[in-house]
């Protein structure tokens, strides 16, 4: 199968997942054409299957503000024609999946199937404000299939895009085992602890959905209990802020920015503890990440979160902004060994069995041959 993937190149989840996804199914034998503004972050190009298309919007007087949509459109369109695509596969609804059903319309009669996949603030936050809502909702039905990472994003997207029957399915993200395996024997989080120091981490892209103040207020309870150091990844709006409040709380030496990190099981082995407080996570695909690395987590009741993390058994769910029951909960934990081991098997044992590659990508394969399908009956009765 010959498959473009639309997608941004940051480090946030959607651009994440449609690498992580190019790979495995370049891996599995078919072609992959990745489209976006810059090379994705975690994308390698040493797969021969892969091929990577820059899309460059034209900076003309008259635009204050490219039109970065219509030159992914028009990316599409040529990479669809010669390279004979069987499908597009838009990561994220804005512009992704409006591009690709523009391309569709621009290619009729030929057919153009289009699959879009959504990650949460596409659908409840940019999707959901009056300025794009219809366009959104425009480009999710036309697509010839619409998958969501979680439970609750469908939920959210039938109800906030006022779908009617158009079906979403529940398409979870994925971990690669191997991957994070490889790195089990690797020093990992302990590079950057002292001797007897418990060590806590929180990735994100820092924005203030993330609670990253939230994040520095669990550790500082944390830290005044027993050794401890808190590890950053990531970087984004609210970096400032918890600078400023680490030096408030005296935790400067105790807390370590590392900034954006590609390899992720490379900071997570050896982790004790990984805190994810956010006020809103459509799936939460860090805190997935964590477990893989047998680090248990501590995280809001929050989105998709209920259904990445096994509440009692490998971390602990709490009220948004709940940060005294948030540090009681890592002090459980931290101070039981035995309860922590626990925690940490069934935590890569859970990461393995139910978010598997191997059985993702191949549901994603069965989306792609039904979306060619239902696109080749439309335009046979067209």
């Amino acid at each position: 199968m010959k498959i473009g993937i639309s997608c941004y190149p940051t480090f946030g989840g959607s651009g994440i997942v449609a690498t992580e996804l190019a790979m495995a199914l370049a891996e599995g034998g078919d072609e992959v054409h990745v489209l976006s503004y810059a090379l994705p972050s975690r994308l390698s190009l040493v797969d021969p299957r892969i091929f990577f298309h820059e899309v460059v919007a034209a900076h003309y007087p008259l635009f204050e503000y490219p039109p970065w949509s219509l030159a992914l459109a028009s990316k599409m369109v040529d990479v669809f024609h010669h390279h004979r695509l069987d499908v597009l596969h838009a990561h994220y609804a804005l512009p992704n999946a409006v591009s690709a059903v523009l391309a569709k319309q621009i290619l009729a009669p030929r057919p153009v199937p289009v699959v879009t996949t959504l990650h949460g603030t596409d659908v409840t936050l940019i999707g959901n404000d009056p300025s794009y809502l219809a366009t959104t909702r425009w480009g999710v039905l036309e697509s010839d299939a619409v998958t969501a990472v979680s439970e609750s994003l469908c939920r959210a997207t039938l109800e906030q895009l006022c779908l009617g029957d158009k079906p979403v399915e529940v398409v979870p993200n994925f971990i690669d085992p191997r991957r994070y395996e490889a790195a089990r024997h690797l020093p990992g989080a302990r590079r950057w602890a002292r001797p007897g120091e418990r060590l806590l981490v929180h990735i994100s892209n820092f924005r203030p959905v993330k609670r990253l103040l939230d994040v520095v207020e669990v550790f500082a309870r944390v830290a005044t209990r027993l050794p401890a150091r808190l590890l950053l990844v990531g970087d984004g709006p609210e970096r400032a802020r918890a600078e400023q409040r680490c030096r408030e709380r005296q935790l400067g030496d105790r807390v370590v920015f590392l900034g954006n990190f590609p390899a992720i099981e490379e900071v997570l082995v050896g982790a004790d503890l990984f805190l994810l407080p956010s006020e809103s996570e459509s799936f939460g695909l860090s805190a997935l990440e964590a477990l893989s690395c047998a680090v248990p987590v501590v995280a809001s009741r929050a989105g998709g979160l209920p259904e990445v993390v096994a509440e009692g058994e490998n971390g602990f769910l709490l009220p948004v902004g709940d940060v005294d029951g948030m540090a009681a909960a890592a002090l459980s934990l931290l101070a039981d060994p035995e309860r922590h081991r626990r925690f940490a098997e069934h935590g890569r044992q859970w990461a393995v069995t139910r978010f598997d590659e191997a059985s993702v990508v191949a549901r994603y394969r069965e989306v792609y041959a039904r979306a060619i399908a239902a696109a080749h009956r439309r335009e046979g009765r067209g």
